[in-house]
């Protein structure tokens, strides 16, 4: 009777074939974290928001957060520029309830919503915006593009 071949368990093929396996399962791993921690989800379900009379129910796909301070002064312009093509919810920090506009939400909420939002989304400073897409009728949003700094400064056309 012939002996056949008999391979080791330290051959190149078997170490090859492994550390392989291994490289694609960490790739794939690296690439989930990454493309999920690169935008934040938010949920209004959890984050209770609050207009000037009620509370903040989504109804839109998209919107454009404006993160801002109405301490700082006057943001209606600035946010005007920006409703062009989507809703637009402004959340506003110092907590002042104002009335919405056509394609404009006003928005505040508690100081432990505010920071949660703030930390979620890693807002450095104010005014700033992003873009949230709708995930889900539950009303999951996902963060649609990177924040922005609001340019205050007018400019000229």
């Amino acid at each position: 009777m012939a002996a056949g071949r008999r391979r080791s368990l330290f051959s190149f093929s078997y170490v090859f074939a492994s550390f392989f396996g291994a490289a694609m399962i960490a790739a794939a791993f690296a690439y989930f974290n990454y493309k999920y921690s690169q935008y934040k989800f938010i949920n209004f379900k959890e984050m209770i928001l609050y207009t000037k009379s009620q509370l903040f129910v989504p109804d839109k796909d998209s919107y454009i957060v404006v993160v801002y301070s109405s301490h700082m002064g006057e943001i209606a312009p600035y946010i005007r520029k920006l409703k062009q093509k989507k809703s637009v919810l402004a959340i506003d920090l110092y907590q002042r309830r104002r009335e919405g506009e056509p394609g404009i939400v006003y928005a505040t909420a508690g100081t432990n919503t505010l920071l949660k939002i703030i930390h979620r989304f890693h807002i450095r400073e104010v005014p700033s915006y992003f873009m949230i897409k709708r995930q889900n009728d539950k009303g999951l949003y996902k963060q649609d593009s990177r924040i922005y700094l609001l340019d205050t400064v007018p400019k000229e056309p």
